[in-house]
């Protein structure tokens, strides 16, 4: 029985460190990536492949989607380290962040803002 137990807890455990750190729902543009609250995430065109533009008041209208110390790449997932010392999670190499204007789960007041720089993180 406990052999079972053990065996149970370590499979949930992987199980949830391989999960996805955000899910999709659909939004007014179709399936869009949002994070654990709901809230839509969005890809910057500025950034470079696991490199992120978006630093000081940008960061603070448009925070990075944070990843903490234990987080870990997972196939399309990984992490970049930001220049200011925060982990951030990308999607395919694209890092993500949430728009501080959107005030509920499934807005995306954030798409197309700066001349179409900033869009919607879809799978």
């Amino acid at each position: 029985m406990k052999l079972l137990m053990i065996t149970g807890l370590l499979t949930l455990v992987a199980t949830m460190a391989e999960a996805d750190p955000a899910t999709i729902a659909q939004t007014a543009k179709g399936a869009t990536y949002v994070d654990a609250a709901g809230m839509t995430l969005y890809t910057f065109a500025k950034d470079g492949p696991g490199t992120s533009a978006c630093e000081g008041t940008c960061a603070k209208n448009w925070p990075p989607f944070a990843a903490s110390a234990s987080d870990h790449a997972s196939g399309e997932w990984t992490v970049i380290q930001r220049s200011d010392g925060l982990r951030q999670w990308a999607y395919e190499g694209h890092p993500l962040y949430t728009w501080i204007k959107d005030a509920a789960p499934g807005d995306i007041t954030g798409d197309g803002f700066l001349d179409g720089a900033w869009q919607v993180a879809q799978p």
